[in-house]
């Protein structure tokens, strides 16, 4: 018989109006339906909604995942939407497992009629157990998408179908009656895997807009141990962060530009002041296809391993991720 471990972290797939009448908030952890012949183990490292969901959390569940999947055939997380995307990304760096984790969760709530909770959870259960699942690193499932953990991205902060992500889903599983239809479109692939043990850096992310001259970036860079820049287009920005991006990088603290477009790589194109090929020449760091938030991730991960601004380079560059 097949094993299933189901860990719950909270999110609107556990929760139900409060009991104060403000607002919905996590409660019960929902329960895999119609799954036969399998047994399942439940298990909640906490309970939260997603936006109070911290690395900290996340390292907490990378390591629970790795005890559990020496004695499991398969693992289903559940998990808030709003940061699913940068726990699964996480996770994808952190986990040297084959066993498949998948990361799941709802829309709606449970005391809505449309609650799609139930669906999502049953067939995130067939992926995680699918033998085709194995060594892909974590996927998120939702609506009968499977997405891989890097690209996966919410597009929608209603919609039921909220996830998606160029290049789009990895695969595809629909069910007639009890019968799982599972089909991947990509095969594998070969990855590196980081295990910090803990994670003590600390990385922030700046937001670009037109007429931006700076501000707040002395701020974030007396703070932290690295910067993420959400820049313009392919990695552009305003010629006065140029300066600024110099300084940080004389100080052998690493910048990182990704892009705060949907989709696309960041390429060094341009050459005026600010542009792409500018900043990477003041010794800016590509985030390559990586959006912001997972990018700070992997800057985060390297950089509580240790790793100097070169290696940090290399592995930005190499997209060994």
């Amino acid at each position: 018989m097949k094993r299933l471990a189901v860990i719950h972290t909270g999110g609107t797939i556990a929760s139900r109006p409060a009991p104060d009448g403000v607002g919905v908030t996590p409660q019960s952890a929902p329960t895999v339906p119609g799954l036969r012949g399998v047994e399942i183990t439940d298990h909640q490292p906490f309970k939260l909604p997603s936006p109070h969901v911290t690395p900290a959390h996340m390292l907490l569940l990378a390591h629970l995942i790795e005890g559990l999947a020496e004695t499991h055939d398969g693992l289903v997380v559940t998990h808030g939407t709003d940061t699913l995307e940068e726990t699964a990304f996480f996770l994808h760096l952190a986990l040297a497992t084959h066993v498949p984790v998948v990361l799941t969760g709802s829309m709606r709530h449970a005391a809505e009629v449309s609650w799609d909770g139930p669906g999502n959870l049953l067939d995130a259960a067939h992926v995680a157990l699918h033998a085709q699942s194995q060594g892909r690193g974590p996927l998120a499932v939702f609506g009968g998408d499977i997405f891989d953990a890097r690209t996966v991205t919410k597009v929608h902060t209603t919609a039921v179908d909220a996830f998606g992500g160029y290049p789009g889903p990895i695969g595809r599983i629909d069910r007639t009656g009890d019968t799982p239809h599972l089909r991947y479109f990509a095969t594998p692939e070969l990855r590196p895997t980081y295990a910090p043990a803990k994670l003590t850096a600390h990385v922030e992310i700046l937001y670009a807009y037109a007429g931006w001259t700076g501000e707040g970036y002395a701020e974030a860079e007396a703070r932290a141990d690295g910067l993420v820049i959400a820049a313009l287009g392919t990695g552009n920005l305003p010629a006065e962060l140029l300066p600024l991006i110099a300084r940080t990088a004389r100080a052998a603290k690493p910048v990182v530009i990704a892009t705060r477009t949907h989709a696309g790589p960041v390429i060094p194109v341009y050459g005026y002041a600010g542009g792409g090929a500018t900043l990477v020449n003041a010794g800016a760091i590509p985030a390559s296809f990586l959006n912001a938030h997972k990018a700070r991730l992997l800057l985060l991960v390297l950089l509580s391993l240790g790793r100097g601004v070169p290696e940090i380079r290399r592995v930005f560059g190499d997209g060994a991720f």
